[in-house]
């Protein structure tokens, strides 16, 4: 190892690695060269080492931008594990936190500052940015500040406003997912100074993930069969998050071990479920697409879709989660007749029509009782459950005409922003301590909440559920029901956490005859849109092309080889099954089988494996007389009618 190289000693030091893989290296040298760098790696890839690798060898903070609550706790404790010094601001913190994460990060305290990039248009956050020494930016998740991408976030677009604040700061963006219209629209957003960016790709081939497509007519069924054919840590995603409770009840009831995940659940609840699943207590997470980015579990054996996403960059970036570790894994998606027009009718779902998105704007000017040339800068929670009841819409085409109406200028709509539990005494210390009638957990709560917090008979203070849950040793709902107990005594007044969607006017209220909704607003975007469900419609059909080949092609790579293993490279005989994938072919056929019962060949089209590995198994297996093949019905060779 040669003396002077700074960033393989700090590699070593800090994560015990003796070298780096793949572009790490390049992006790493380039950005600690002061060079605007964009990383194209994919999931999998190492990306968190190409930032926090130059952060450690260089003065100053990095900010870290991602939208990923999860990413941030787990980046942050994992890196204080390692005695490097980082710290994160989200929504739930409480004033007193954020002001002194700040001043640690100005004061040299913080190497890797983590941020959310609603925060960025914070004017406290902006004051003391100005007062920080800033090494480089990373925008983590880079393709979500492209409205041409799949995934945009108009909060992103704050980080333009950011460079302006930090003139010559350089910045390093990093994506899984980017197709070459959204690679050039990232370094146009971010562009300064007219700074070209060096632009580092790592090819996207999965060489150890399959790729399967199973037309199933009954999805139930196959997903049972997979699920029990696959062993190891598995994902199902999932579309709505009704369907991931039902999914994941329906697998427990049928004898797996299995969890749901999306984002209407509390911060705490999803904490727990995540923990259990990574720790392997829970096998199986259902889950929407909020699940996943930011997850560090390199043996996820299985990705199983049971709906089709919007567009292949989900689908791949989901897809990936599966064979970090480098082992044979599957990424499998079931699809039937229905799909093509549940995919279709969410076009009309996100872009309805404009004088549809008209309407939603009056009726949300009567529910809010703001008159035509008022409301500038007014702000509402959004409860639009109760909007869509007494305007008889339904609430996916009201988000959608929400966020449309926000592109245009006219509101601004934030979707669910989290606010914490918070809990003040009714009573005060002398007629506390003289209570009687509690329960024994209900003076517990009480001490542990009197020697953890301050304040709390003076006024409202914030308080951590999960916290008080580990502390007690109780259940997060055992906790919740407790508090609200105390309040229902009027012993405490208890205002639980929540998450509430917000409207803000950001001009006054105009007549919704004259509002205008520009191509870039509308009519590019839902073109865009049709055009990654069209995308996702043909890989869903398309049997004749390798599928490894079609997802590279999308994302600009062209691939000279077909992968060998995905279904319809075996459908089509690309190239000899490898020797691994019949060792595996020949495990799920006796896991079949183990059951010592007689089992129709049909059967074994519901195997996850490309039916052409499946058939050469069985060959081998009758052949070696460790399977009975007996007028259609196959059994292992000690079957005993």
């Amino acid at each position: 190892m040669p003396k002077d190289d700074k960033y393989r000693d700090i590699l070593k030091r800090y994560w015990g690695y003796d070298d780096f893989r793949g572009i790490q290296r390049d992006i790493i040298e380039s950005i600690g060269a002061g060079h605007d760098t964009l990383g194209l790696m994919p999931t999998g890839g190492g990306k968190s080492i190409t930032f926090q690798v130059p952060a450690l060898a260089q003065e100053g903070v990095c900010i870290v931008i991602t939208p990923l609550i999860a990413l941030m706790k787990d980046q942050v404790a994992g890196l204080r594990r390692r005695n490097i010094r980082a710290a994160a601001l989200y929504a739930g913190l409480s004033h007193d936190d954020i002001i002194q994460t700040l001043e640690n990060a100005i004061f040299g305290a913080v190497k890797l500052l983590y941020v959310s990039p609603e925060r960025l248009a914070s004017e406290l956050f902006q004051k003391k940015l100005s007062h920080m020494k800033v090494c480089f930016i990373c925008v983590d998740e880079a393709h979500c500040i492209s409205q041409w991408g799949y995934d945009f976030r108009p909060s992103y677009l704050q980080i333009s406003a950011i460079r302006r604040l930090l003139p010559g700061v350089p910045v390093l963006a990093l994506t899984a997912t980017a197709t070459p219209d959204v690679v050039l629209d990232i370094q146009d957003k971010l562009s300064a100074d007219g700074r070209s960016f060096s632009v580092f790709r790592m090819s996207f081939e999965r060489q150890n993930l399959t790729y399967v497509v199973r037309q199933a007519a009954d999805k139930r069924d196959q997903l049972l069969h997979i699920l029990r054919s696959v062993k190891g840590p598995a994902i199902v995603y999932a579309r709505s998050r009704q369907r991931t409770k039902e999914v994941a009840q329906m697998l427990c009831d049928e004898g797996l071990s299995a969890t749901h995940f999306h984002a209407g659940l509390d911060n705490a609840e999803k904490d727990m479920r995540q923990r259990a699943w990574q720790n392997d207590e829970t096998r199986i997470m259902v889950a929407t697409n909020a699940f996943g980015m930011g997850i560090d579990k390199p043996d996820v054996r299985l990705v199983i879709h049971v709906d089709c996403p919007d567009s292949l960059e989900a689908y791949f970036q989901e897809a990936g989660r599966a064979g970090r570790d480098g082992r044979r894994s599957y990424a499998v998606l079931l699809v039937n007749g229905s799909d093509e027009q549940k995919l279709m009718k969410r076009i009309d779902d996100n872009f309805p029509e404009k004088d549809y998105i008209r309407t939603v704007y009056d009726h949300l000017a009567y529910f809010y009782q703001i008159g035509v040339g008022s409301g500038y800068n007014a702000i509402f929670e959004f409860p639009i459950e109760k909007f869509c009841r007494i305007y008889h819409h339904f609430p996916i085409r009201v988000e959608a005409a929400l966020k449309i109406l926000t592109r245009a200028g006219y509101i601004e709509y934030t979707e669910e922003e989290e606010s914490r539990a918070r809990l003040r005494f009714a009573l005060e210390r002398d007629e506390l301590y003289r209570l009687k009638g509690n329960t024994a957990v209900e003076d517990k709560m009480i001490v542990t909440l009197l020697r953890n917090y301050s304040g709390l008979f003076s006024d409202f203070v914030y308080i951590d559920e999960a916290f008080l849950a580990q502390q007690l040793d109780l259940k997060l709902h055992e906790v919740y029901l407790t508090l609200k107990s105390l309040a229902d005594k009027r012993v405490a007044h208890f205002i639980p956490q929540k998450k509430t969607p917000y409207v803000r006017y950001t001009q006054r209220r105009e007549d919704s005859e004259h509002l205008l909704f520009t191509p870039a607003v509308y009519d590019d975007l839902k073109r865009r849109f049709t055009e990654r469900i069209q995308a996702m419609l043909a890989y869903a059909t398309d049997d004749h092309e390798c599928r490894s080949r079609q997802l590279l092609r999308y994302f600009g790579e062209v691939s000279d080889h077909d992968c060998g293993h995905c279904d319809v490279c075996l459908q089509h005989g690309s190239e000899p099954a490898p020797k691994d994938e019949l060792a595996e072919a020949k495990q799920l056929i006796v896991r079949l089988l183990a059951d010592g019962l007689q089992h129709p060949v049909s059967d074994l089209q519901q195997l996850p494996l490309p039916y052409a590995f499946i058939e050469s198994a069985l060959h081998w297996l009758v052949d070696e007389e460790q399977i009975v093949y007996d007028q259609g019905l196959l059994a292992l060779k000690n079957f005993k009618r």
